[in-house]
């Protein structure tokens, strides 16, 4: 095939080579973020693991995303990979947001019942 019938070549090529970099790069603000929230006195055990898992699998996700577009020949497929991302990044997200409001409005009603006490 010539390269004028493969326009994401280059793209493909590129991103292909930059994957293990972003991952690292990834990696280390996983790590660092970890090391924020358990250093944090003000988020208790089980907030600190939400967090922890929420941003894990949303590193996971990024990842992926980054692994399926290095392998993109088309316009089509490039399109349809970013839309699938986007819809469950949002999904993913709204759902992490609930999970996390009730946790901290459970621990919120906790400690305002212990200060009343």
């Amino acid at each position: 095939m010539a390269k004028g019938d493969q326009p994401f070549a280059g793209i493909s090529d590129m991103m292909t080579q930059n994957f293990e970099q972003t991952r690292k790069t990834m990696e280390s603000f996983g790590n660092l973020f970890e090391k924020t929230v358990k250093a944090s006195p003000w988020l208790n055990a089980d907030l600190n693991k939400k967090i922890q898992r929420y941003t894990e699998q949303n590193i996971a996700a990024a990842n992926e995303l980054i692994a399926k577009l290095s392998g993109v020949k088309d316009v089509q497929t490039f399109w349809n990979v970013q839309t699938e991302f986007m819809q469950a990044q949002w999904n993913a997200f709204s759902e992490q947001m609930k999970d996390i409001g009730e946790t901290v409005t459970k621990d919120m009603t906790a400690a305002s019942k212990a200060v009343a006490a």
